[in-house]
């Protein structure tokens, strides 16, 4: 037997000739049995009946001014702290652009990325004061925007990682630097196309001698880049000429991929330079870690006080685009560069909430009595 239910029954959640039981379920009277109907009724449970326990911070004056002062005499001293220690990193730079008429590097303003043989200028400076421990050796860069969409996307990272197939069928994204007279470019893209390739070289001067500084240039890219992001197509790696057989180099470049360092562990995709400079930087305005100058005496610092000489082999434009270039010398501390802004930062925000303080704790003194004291009219 068929039984029909009006709408209005169902939506009372149990029909005409059934008995309603509690839960939305109904019990039909006739030969038909009755199902469960779904109700809304919310789970008796202490997280959807909202009995879980809340806590609520109530703002007072005991709560409020012990935090402030707390906060304050915590902050200011770790300010202090790092600005100190970023005081005491030793730093120097020299800006080589040459756009300066005196600047020894002036006739090599309009270089070209081709110009052979490459312009070379002669910079003199003095320390004053002296580089205890280990110098890092940093080249540095003004308006250049690495950070760019199309740039940042210019690079193909399965070529970087050694793929066969994809050295020679670059990705698109390489465009237009995927191939260059119907041979695929390796490595491909803008940001390759684009390494910095000056040559500094650095010497110490005395008594009208030279001494060449040992400049190390292996330890310089990050571990997981060097041993895990880029890598040597498969097969011989002692030869990478034939590795690299039927790829050609960047337009900008002087010389192929595989011929960028003497020493096979050095070369090719893991080349530290490269590796440097494939990370590209968040500001127009950037420096990248070019040589280490190991200190091999403790008795002795890394670079005493004197006269010194950076010869350079001028061969990265950059006055096409109102750009410069720098080099910098710089010691390191337990929290990395010179850089007061994260001490600055901090003995501000200490020193506020210190004043704030300072500030609530005289208007609590002043006001906290006043309606306590006054009397309660009937």
């Amino acid at each position: 037997m068929a039984v029909n239910y009006s709408a209005k029954e169902e939506a009372d959640g149990h029909p005409s000739g059934g008995v309603g039981v509690p839960g939305g379920a109904a019990v039909g009277g006739g030969g038909g049995g009755g199902g469960a109907v779904k109700t809304r009724k919310p789970d008796n449970t202490a997280f959807k009946q909202q009995r879980l326990p809340a806590w609520q911070p109530i703002l007072t004056a005991g709560t409020v001014l012990p935090a402030f002062f707390i906060i304050g005499l915590i902050f200011i001293p770790i300010g202090i702290g790092i600005f100190v220690t970023s005081n005491n990193i030793r730093e120097y730079e020299i800006d080589y652009t040459g756009t300066e008429p005196s600047s020894p590097c002036n006739k090599c303003l309009n270089v070209s990325w081709d110009s052979t043989p490459p312009c070379t200028c002669t910079i003199n400076f003095t320390l004053e004061h002296s580089f205890e421990s280990n110098v890092f050796m940093y080249y540095g860069l003004s308006n250049f925007y690495q950070n760019h969409r199309r740039y940042v996307k210019s690079r193909d990272d399965s070529q970087l990682n050694g793929d066969n197939s994809s050295l020679l069928n670059p990705s698109k994204e390489c465009e237009p630097y995927r191939t260059n007279e119907d041979k695929p470019i390796a490595p491909c893209g803008a940001i390759a196309n684009s390494m910095f390739n000056d040559t500094l070289e650095l010497y110490r001067i005395d008594n009208d001698t030279r001494t060449p500084i040992t400049l190390i240039k292996k330890g310089i890219a990050w571990w997981t880049d060097k041993n895990v992001k880029f890598r040597n197509p498969t097969g011989d790696g002692n030869n990478l000429t034939a590795l690299f057989q039927g790829t050609t180099k960047p337009v900008n470049w002087p010389k192929p991929v595989y011929m960028l360092d003497s020493e096979p562990d050095n070369n090719g995709f893991i080349n530290e330079d490269f590796i440097v400079w494939m990370r590209t930087a968040a500001l127009p305005t950037f420096r990248k870690l070019y040589r280490l100058i190991e200190r091999k005496n403790n008795l002795q610092p890394t670079l005493q006080a004197g006269n010194y000489s950076l010869d350079i082999a001028y061969n990265y434009p950059v006055h096409s685009f109102d750009g410069r270039k720098r080099m910098i010398l710089s010691t390191i501390s337990w929290m990395g560069g010179k850089n007061p802004f994260l001490g600055i930062a901090y003995i501000t925000v200490g020193s506020i909430c210190f004043f704030l303080g300072v500030v609530l704790l005289i208007i609590h003194h002043k006001y906290s009595n006043r309606n306590t004291s006054a009397d309660i009219p009937n």
